[in-house]
């Protein structure tokens, strides 16, 4: 899911003030990503053990940011939200 995804579907469910507050979170945990400083975990270490190793994953509100780290950048791959099917939702990310 993208964070405008994310984004539309709070302002639908929650309102407008309320999205903006939860997107700008999510923004502020991908900075911390990105800085270096956020909590992380391997992806295969608690979802799958077939996923890429290059794979983690932060938490922020209810959900967490798959990204991928490489010696020139930090890739976001995912947005999963913590009640959905994680394992479903990394599917394709084994290689």
């Amino acid at each position: 899911m993208s964070l405008e995804d994310i984004g539309d579907w709070s302002t639908e469910n929650f309102g407008l003030v309320r999205a903006r507050h939860y997107t700008t979170e999510l923004l502020s945990a991908c900075r911390r990503v990105a800085s270096g400083i956020a909590r992380w975990r391997h992806c295969r270490d608690v979802f799958a053990p077939d996923l890429r190793s290059d794979l983690r994953f932060a938490g922020s509100g209810r959900h967490f940011i798959i990204f991928a780290e490489t010696p020139e950048e930090i890739v976001i791959v995912d947005f999963i939200h913590q009640y959905a099917d994680i394992g479903g939702g990394l599917e394709g990310l084994d290689q």
